[in-house]
């Protein structure tokens, strides 16, 4: 693939996550799922920028890996603490379960 259409693909790649937290936020999973989606993109975004420019420092890329990492085991753990608590990880359930 040229580097040309890359180029052109990856801001619709960041965006598309984004859009689908916007749109399914009945779901906790499907929140954690698209975060997950974006940081890759964002990760695959500057894997691509960095063997484009004449910068070879791989650091920022690993950080961002480290961080897409926790907030994936965090995530986790908040999704299993929910399910524990009410039974379900729908976020109307649990505004409603609080009054």
């Amino acid at each position: 693939m040229p580097a040309s259409t890359l180029l052109y693909i990856m801001p619709f790649i960041t965006l598309l996550p984004i859009i689908t937290l916007v749109l399914q936020q009945k779901s906790l999973l499907m929140s954690l799922l698209s975060l997950e989606a974006l940081i890759l993109s964002l990760v695959m975004f500057l894997t691509f920028s960095f063997c484009m420019s004449s910068q070879k420092e791989p650091f920022l890329c690993l950080i961002l890996l480290v961080f897409g990492a926790c907030e994936a085991s965090l995530g986790l753990a908040l999704l299993v603490s929910v399910m524990r608590l009410y039974g379900n990880e729908l976020p109307s359930t649990l505004m409603t379960a609080k009054c």
